[in-house]
């Protein structure tokens, strides 16, 4: 087996990291935040109160939920490729029938199918680039695979409201037709081109050694254990729900606000957003910083401007607070998810990444599926959501102090620990 120049530009890790990149985007982008924007219009089609909405959102992360441990299980098990390509063709088909929807139980149904596909689809995705990507690439590269959710964010923003104001009531309906057909492509595009490892095509992993290969230093049966026991599994674990209670209930409600409280029409909002979109392409940056500083304090300050973005939306009801925040989010957005999966890598390496990455992804599913049911509740009995962001804003700080709490990396930066709890 030919070990390759790690800085070799046509390495097939390349193929595998854009690939993965639109999985993403069709698992998170279109099937979860493809909610936000045409929620006001799909409330008002369905006659839905905000406590419902929040319920509808809360479906659909209870299906992600359930599938994300089960998805990063079967992934290490029968390998990320075939998964990935079942979980993402699954969520498309889930977001036709959304468009279908008649009354909100049918819909809350078929946003838990979408969930159950996007779980299935993206936690394994995540775990794949650890077997790609050795351990000093691993954060860049689990950081430039989130921003596949930014794609979906600039993609949706601008087309969203140009869809729901020329079809009228049915343009909710089109836009889960249009978000649902894009999945399955990239599904299919995912089962011809994904590989689970580089030995598949004799390389070595990118950013390895020479000499290197790119099977698994630990072939034989899996260590379900090494998953389940870890402490620092757990302790990531838990630093995540703060981030899944969090960011959901800005990212479900932010367009809400803006048009029910912020005086913005939907073409406004969707520019927002879109905005946001944007500059959270700059957040892939944390995956590598993660690289350099180590996971630890990566995520203390994510998650403190996270706090500050959230805290901000619900105390400066001006569009000038609205920009800054959504500036900040912005700025951080999907940089968690990045930093969890590179650390989940370093923690177990390459083979266990997935069971890892779909363990931690139960608790953040957690906060995910309280998240936005708590919100829409609030906003209901108080009239307004600002209390709910600042909810949302007190929970990252949270995140915050627990990420100072982790243990530092016991090892020389780019050694994986296996089987330790270094970060």
């Amino acid at each position: 087996m030919r070990a390759e120049d790690p800085r070799s530009r046509n390495h097939y890790a390349w193929v595998i990291l854009g690939l993965g990149t639109m999985v993403v985007f069709g698992a998170l982008g279109l099937a979860r935040f493809g909610y936000t924007v045409v929620l006001p219009s799909m409330q008002e089609g369905l006659g839905m109160s905000n406590t419902q909405a929040g319920v509808l959102a809360t479906s659909n992360l209870i299906g992600y939920l359930g599938l994300s441990a089960i998805g990063g299980a079967l992934a290490s098990r029968y390998g990320p490729r075939a998964v990935i390509t079942v979980g993402l063709s699954t969520a498309g088909i889930a977001m036709l029938l959304t468009g279908m929807a008649q009354t909100f139980t049918t819909a809350a149904v078929w946003r838990a199918v979408t969930g159950v596909g996007s779980g299935a689809s993206n936690v394994p995705v995540m775990g794949l680039l650890a077997a790609w990507f050795a351990a000093k690439r691993r954060g860049l590269a689990t950081g430039i695979a989130v921003s596949g959710s930014s794609i979906g964010v600039i993609f949706i923003g601008p087309l969203a409201p140009h869809i729901l104001s020329t079809y009228g009531d049915s343009g909710w309906r089109i836009c889960w037709f249009i978000f649902g057909l894009a999945a399955l492509l990239i599904a299919g595009a995912g089962f011809v081109f994904l590989r689970n490892s580089p030995a598949e095509k004799g390389l070595a992993p990118l950013g390895a050694g020479f000499g290197e290969s790119g099977a698994s230093s630990e072939d034989g049966p899996l260590k379900w254990g090494r998953v389940y026991r870890s402490a620092a599994v757990w302790h990531l674990g838990m630093v995540y729900v703060a981030f899944g209670f969090s960011y959901i209930i800005y990212m479900t409600f932010f367009t809400k606000r803006l048009i029910a409280e912020g005086g913005y029409t939907p073409e406004a909002a969707g520019h927002l957003f879109s905005i946001m979109g944007w500059l959270s392409f700059l957040c892939m940056i944390w995956g590598y910083i993660s690289d350099l500083i180590g996971r630890k304090w990566a995520l203390v300050i994510v998650y403190l401007i996270q706090g500050a973005a959230f805290s901000m939306f619900a105390l400066w009801p001006e569009p000038t607070g609205f920009t800054f925040s959504a500036v900040l989010f912005g700025l951080s957005a999907w940089s968690i998810p990045a930093i969890m999966a590179a650390a989940c890598g370093d923690v177990l390496g390459p083979r266990m990444a997935p069971a890892a990455l779909g363990f931690i992804t139960l608790f953040f599913g957690i906060g995910q599926a309280v998240g936005p049911s708590v919100a829409g509740a609030m906003a209901d009995a108080v009239g307004s959501f600002s209390p709910a962001f600042l909810l949302a804003g007190g929970v990252a700080f949270m995140g915050a102090v627990g990420s100072a709490l982790l243990r530092p990396a016991s090892t020389k930066p780019g050694e994986e620990v296996i089987g330790g709890n270094g970060l």
